[in-house]
């Protein structure tokens, strides 16, 4: 079972920060909702936390409050850019570093996160956008991830 002793600190903070930059591409993809979306990103955390014992290596990072740093990034496409990045890089340490069921876990954790966000704040009169259902795809397949994110 892999855990957070397998990592290096930078790799950690990659595997931390993919969840969040996930949800906050969904939060950038069209405009409104953000405080609901926001609140959506903590209230996914909390309940992962509640099936603790599951996934060790999944404990481990929803033990900490989701971080999210806006600042870093000059603007949506920049911050979507870097975290489809981030996803991509996340997916492949999991490969090289956890078992085939710890990153089919962790895929199901953003995906499943980014789909709550998309359908926290209804917009265009629809629970979940084009725009939203377009980054929800590009998140998908940057975690090496095909089809629809798990319903809640």
């Amino acid at each position: 079972m892999t855990n957070k002793t397998d990592f290096t600190d930078e790799e950690w903070d990659l595997l931390r920060e993919a969840p969040t930059s996930a949800a906050l591409i969904v939060v950038t993809a069209a405009h409104g909702g953000s405080f609901r979306e926001t609140f959506a990103i903590g209230k996914a955390y909390a309940e992962a936390r509640q099936q603790h014992g599951e996934s060790e290596l999944l404990d481990a990072i929803v033990a900490a409050k989701p971080e999210v740093d806006h600042t870093r990034y000059h603007s949506p496409q920049e911050l979507k850019q870097h975290g489809l990045e981030h996803l991509r890089d996340a997916a492949e340490l999991l490969e090289r570093k956890a078992t085939a069921g710890e990153l089919e876990e962790y895929r199901q954790f953003v995906r499943g996160l980014a789909e709550r966000v998309a359908a926290a704040h209804r917009e265009e009169g629809v629970a979940v956008s084009d725009p939203e259902r377009q980054v929800l795809g590009e998140i998908a397949s940057s975690l090496g991830a095909a089809g629809p994110a798990p319903s809640e």
